[in-house]
């Protein structure tokens, strides 16, 4: 499994919905703090800056592939249209 925590207080807060025993080993691994900021935040846009070589790169994919993608990568019942 994997997730992100938040530390507060000097203690990692997990997502709701995650518990884990206690005892439970879990290994912690920190971004690296020279590409860390406290103060940086996502800006619109980061998402499709960062993935800009692969938009548009699916030329002849069903077209509701936007709305079922889960149907297409994981087998999910399609969504239906209202």
């Amino acid at each position: 499994m994997t997730c992100i925590g938040t530390v507060s207080k000097g203690s990692v807060k997990l997502p709701s919905g995650i518990q884990l025993p206690d005892g439970t080993e879990v290994e912690l691994i920190v971004p690296d703090t020279d590409k860390l900021s406290p103060t940086s935040k996502l800006k619109p846009g980061w998402f499709a800056e960062r993935f800009k070589d692969y938009i548009g790169i699916v030329k002849d994919g069903p077209p509701d592939l936007a709305e079922n993608h889960d149907h297409y990568a994981h087998g999910t019942p399609k969504r239906s249209r209202p």
